[in-house]
């Protein structure tokens, strides 16, 4: 299939960029690591490549996430990386099969960019920086004869299959042979991911499963205090109930934790939580507490389960172990050891090295009475119970889950409904934890469909 012709074509070469030789052009639309893969593989077999992005510049996300060091991806072996990728694992295999942490790791030495593996086995830049990556992959597609376009926003297809684009000049309309669509999913709308193109493929028959929050964080329940239970019903809770107006569910800590606690981080601890199918997620790490929940790393690696919990029932509970160094026998004995004058706050600092937020938490959560009751408090500090009840926004996130289904795409990744069009990266429905694993699936699923595209064109009549 070629794309219908259009007569405000904006693929034109500019004067500063010289065409590249080759057939009618293929367009890549998102200036994302996918995006910029699938340009790359492209290019460099020949293909003259268009790419458009909606914002001034590409990358912009792929530099935030390196703000505080670029997690390039993962040193672990094949089985338990691709384990991280959960119910996508067997749809993602094949682009993965040859595109891992190594790949990785050496497409950047032919960058120029030096790479090594920290201490928990994630992989960076020797210098943790993104920006010098990025401005040599720039170099790089533009030598290919990539040509981009900037501040150019697609808004589907016109009545004849091409490609509407808003760009600064107005709208303009747009044909190539191919697409690579590489979108992104729907956190960090400002950045150029706002899921805005949902619509326009289900316009044309494509299944996509509906775009959800993934690595982020969560709202707490709010605890009994802050409920006011123990004050009864409200007058104005009462006439609600009265006149049919449903209240609205309270969430997060009370005043006193969040102004004293938020920001702070819940260090060297261990969480679990078993799902409703009984599959059971134990780690140690840190997180922390905000103004109204949790979030940070620890969080964002149960952060599927959580979801799905709250989506099926309306919250979901993890246990938080606050020692896990120490076993619940010797808990429950520093506990029980006599305190004399001591405030108990003093005693479980002295013991057990209890303060800050983790005594705060106890405090947050315990009744007065589970406080000073040893066998309570011990088992609360070994297994603090935490309910969540909502995410925070999907903007917020740091990836989305969801996306276009791979049961409407081919083993290159080409839309079914939609003959030459090809999707990758994280407008795909996959989600994977932070810690290299997401750049790494983007950047595979770009190659794949850049790969996709060649075999593509190469069944096409002359």
């Amino acid at each position: 299939m070629t794309f219908a012709a259009s007569s405000t074509s904006s693929l034109a070469p500019s004067a500063a960029s010289p065409a590249h030789p080759g057939p009618t052009p293929v367009v890549v639309v998102g200036g994302g690591p996918a995006g910029l893969m699938a340009a790359e593989v492209m290019a460099s077999a020949g293909v003259a490549v268009h790419l458009y992005d909606a914002m001034p510049s590409v990358g912009r996300k792929f530099l935030l996430a390196g703000k505080g060091g670029l997690n390039l991806t993962h040193s672990e072996p094949h089985e338990p990386f691709m384990s991280r990728y959960a119910e996508a694992r067997a749809a993602l295999e094949p682009a993965m099969h040859d595109w891992g942490g190594p790949e990785w790791r050496a497409w950047a030495a032919d960058l120029g960019i030096a790479t090594f593996v920290g201490s928990s086995g994630r992989v960076f830049p020797t210098d943790m920086k993104a920006a010098p990556l990025l401005r040599a992959w720039l170099h790089r597609l533009r030598g290919l004869g990539v040509q981009f376009h900037m501040r150019h926003r697609w808004l589907g297809w016109d009545a004849s299959g091409a490609l509407l684009m808003q760009g600064p000049q107005g709208l303009v309309t747009v044909s190539a042979r191919a697409v690579v669509l590489a979108l992104g999913g729907a956190s960090w709308a400002r950045l150029g991911s706002d899921g805005a193109w949902v619509p326009w493929l289900q316009a044309r028959g494509v299944a996509v499963a509906p775009l959800r929050p993934s690595n982020c964080g969560f709202e707490v329940a709010a605890t009994a205090r802050e409920r006011g239970e123990s004050r009864g019903e409200s007058r104005r809770e009462f006439l609600g109930e009265l006149l049919g107006h449903e209240a609205a569910p309270k969430t997060g800590w009370t005043p006193f934790f969040a102004e004293r606690f938020a920001g702070q981080p819940f260090k060297s601890v261990a969480l679990r939580h078993v799902d409703g199918e009984g599959r059971v997620f134990e780690r140690r790490g840190e997180f922390v507490a905000t103004a109204s929940g949790v979030e940070g790393s620890l969080v964002y690696a149960v952060s599927p389960a959580l979801r799905r919990g709250i989506e099926q029932h309306g919250s979901a509970t993890f246990e938080l172990d606050l020692l896990p160094d120490h076993s619940a026998e010797r808990v429950l004995a520093e506990v029980r050891h006599p305190r004399g004058s001591r405030s108990l706050s003093s005693h479980l600092k002295g013991r057990l090295g209890l303060d800050g937020i983790k005594m705060g938490v106890l405090n947050e959560l315990l009744s007065r009475e589970q406080m000073n009751d040893p066998t309570q408090l011990a088992a609360a500090i070994k297994g603090l119970p935490i309910t969540v009840v909502a995410t925070r926004p999907l903007d917020e996130a740091i990836s989305t889950a969801g996306g276009v289904t791979f049961e409407g795409l081919d083993a290159d990744l080409m839309l079914g409904s939609c003959p030459g069009v090809f999707c990758a990266g994280e407008m795909l429905d996959w989600e994977a934890p932070t810690g290299g694993y997401l750049l790494t699936a983007c950047a595979a699923t770009g190659r794949r469909a850049g790969q996709g595209v060649l075999r593509w064109l190469a069944a096409q009549p002359a």
